[in-house]
């Protein structure tokens, strides 16, 4: 009697046995063992450090940090199989509280007559704090070996106390010469796979299958399971285009008897194209990649890489972003890296802004990709950025000090009377427009914040402060 057999709704699995014939391709051709294994080479390899712990059979609890498809799942099941651990499975997105402090309770009394646990959680940054604490006690004791998969980066989705806890891996995506790899061995398999079909596959149909799935193998067996229906269905209305019209059409199902030749079934590039209809593209508008891609487009901008900020605006529009936030970082790239380098850069943005807004997408799209274009390629100055963040440090780190008398207005008498006003020069009945007149406090008298660039326009600005610093240096000797 195994001890989880009261455990509500926890499923558990083996690696052992038959798969079910109903079950996708992709769980059918989960790989069974470390050998089976393709990808990951960099953890799971000859001598590399997660393969040395699992045949030594030391595996801690560990968190598994990768896209969507890469072997999260499979990887764990593997770990249990050769560890002979009872390996229990959780859904972060289904399972609630009840079910974990049952597990937790059943683990303990296996763990008391020897019986490791390997718990599995998908998508554990799912889980809330409360959720994630209720592990700690039994991953601290080792009463379970918590195992959990996320596409999130851990070190914001997972609390401190559990990851101390844990090691993280990090899971790459598969090359597209592994998954053709593994396409193929799921035309082959017979037992598992695609075999009995007896099917054909081009090789720029699997290419293109692999191109497709960006790195995603469960994504690129869903599209090779479909292209094998596609193929096959073609296949079946051909012969019966065929038998209905009593005539023979080249490549047709011979009658029985018949010496004719049986078409192969055959998936054609054609075919593959179908099948994938959109490439998958690794995006969460809410996750890291999210912050990846913003941060790679507005960094290709500050190093004035045109081609690639077109690129990485491309591929957030695919990915669904919505084209306003967009617009918004691309107006707050034009203030903080093109400045007053060149001023125009600004309305450019806001234009580009409103232009979206009227035109809608897809059309709109092309005036961000306008605006990206242009910024890439303006001169560039974030003086202004320094300056203000120099500004607002000097804020928070000196006393509030209180506004020059000379720089208040005095609008009663008693204000006047209180020296409110006194000593101010009006700069336009100056010479040059400029008076020898202090506007910041005596504390922080001299001090300069904004120091122009000769980068574009900034240059004539650099120029022109220079000229201004002149004058009010001559008035003050002179005074």
């Amino acid at each position: 009697m195994n001890l989880f057999d009261n455990a509500p709704n926890v499923p558990l699995h083996s690696s052992k046995g038959p798969h079910t014939g109903g079950a996708p391709l992709a769980e059918r051709m989960r790989p069974r063992s470390l050998d089976e294994l393709l990808g990951q080479e960099h953890l799971v390899g000859p001598g590399k450090p997660l393969r040395v712990q699992i045949e030594r059979d030391d595996t801690s609890s560990m968190i598994f940090w990768g896209p969507p498809g890469v072997g999260k799942t499979t990887l764990a099941k593997i770990i249990a199989e050769t560890t002979e651990a009872t390996f229990i499975e959780f859904s972060a997105v289904t399972s609630g509280m009840k079910e974990i402090k049952q597990v937790m309770v059943d683990a303990a009394r296996a763990s008391e007559m020897h019986s490791r646990t390997i718990l599995f959680i998908d998508e554990i940054h799912r889980f809330n704090k409360a959720q994630q604490d209720a592990f700690l006690p039994y991953v601290e004791r080792g009463t379970i070996r918590l195992i959990g998969a996320t596409t999130e980066n851990p070190s914001f989705e997972i609390i401190s106390a559990l990851l101390s806890r844990c090691r993280v891996y990090v899971l790459e995506p598969l090359k597209e010469e592994q998954i053709v790899t593994l396409l193929k061995r799921a035309l082959a398999d017979r037992e598992r796979g695609l075999g009995a079909l007896e099917l054909t596959a081009d090789d720029d149909a699997l290419e293109l299958i692999a191109s497709y799935s960006s790195g995603d193998c469960r994504s690129a067996y869903n599209a090779l399971e479909v292209a094998a229906q596609l193929a096959t269905a073609a296949l079946k209305g051909h012969d019966f285009g065929r038998a209905e019209s009593g005539t023979e059409t080249p490549g047709a199902l011979a009658p029985e008897g018949s010496s004719s030749p049986q078409p192969a079934k055959r998936i054609t590039k054609a075919v593959a194209a179908e099948a994938v209809q959109k490439r998958v593209l690794m995006y969460d508008k809410s996750g890291e990649e999210h912050f990846n891609l913003i941060s790679a487009l507005h960094k290709s901008v500050r190093n004035s890489d045109p081609d690639a900020a077109l690129y990485w605006l491309g591929r957030m529009l695919a990915g669904g972003e919505d084209p306003l936030y967009l617009a918004r970082r691309i107006v707050r790239m034009a203030v903080e890296d093109i400045g007053l380098a060149a001023p125009e850069a600004l309305n450019l943005c806001l234009s580009a802004r409103d232009t979206y807004d009227f035109l809608g997408s897809p059309e709109g799209e092309l005036a961000l990709a306008e605006a990206v274009v242009y910024l890439a390629l303006a001169p560039k100055s974030n003086a202004v950025y320094t300056a203000w963040g120099a500004v607002q440090a000097e804020i928070e780190n000196t006393r509030q000090e209180p506004v020059p008398l000379h720089l208040r207005n005095a609008p009663t008498r008693l204000m006047k009377e209180l020296d409110y006003g006194k000593g101010y020069r009006y700069a336009h009945d100056e010479e040059g427009k400029v008076a020898d007149m202090d506007c910041l406090p005596e504390s922080l008298k001299g001090r300069r914040y904004y120091h122009p660039t000769q980068e574009g326009r900034e240059k004539q600005l650099a120029a022109r402060l220079e000229e201004i610093r002149r004058i009010r240096a001559g008035k003050h000797r002179t005074v």
